[in-house]
């Protein structure tokens, strides 16, 4: 049973680990930059937040090998339902969607939300210690 500390810090870590997820499909956007036919694709955090504070998405996907030589890939069920396709800005002649600038500020943008979390979750847990020190 969570206690209420635990739930004091439900919603920063989740949203941490949302930050975190599309943190990886944005640099995944940027590594795959000059592949032909790849699509961007981006995480929607709200959907992505609340799947991950409600648990409503189901389990992970169960992904098919078509060889046992093929390496066995897991799938995050959660995060997999909000990442979404990126509306194409620019179209190329390769059929590639990623376009480096929209890439690069959400990269940022991303980053800086993700700092601002972990100064909050460490100023919660600097104040419950102080609580707890009796300062």
């Amino acid at each position: 049973m969570p206690t209420p500390l635990d739930r004091l810090l439900d919603l920063p870590q989740a949203a941490l680990g949302v930050r975190a997820t599309r943190q990886q499909a944005i640099a995944s956007n940027i590594a795959n930059a000059d592949t032909p036919n790849y699509k961007a694709r981006d995480l929607d955090f709200r959907s992505a937040l609340d799947s991950a504070m409600g648990g409503k998405v189901g389990g992970p996907v169960a992904l098919a090998r078509t060889s046992s030589q093929h390496l066995e890939a897991k799938a995050d069920g959660l995060m997999d339902q909000a990442l979404k396709f990126r509306t194409e800005t620019q179209s190329s002649v390769d059929g590639n969607t990623v376009d480096m600038d929209v890439e690069r500020s959400a990269f940022a943008e991303n980053s800086v939300q993700y700092e601002a979390l972990l100064t909050f979750i460490s100023g919660r847990l600097r104040t419950m210690q102080n609580a707890i020190q009796g300062q």
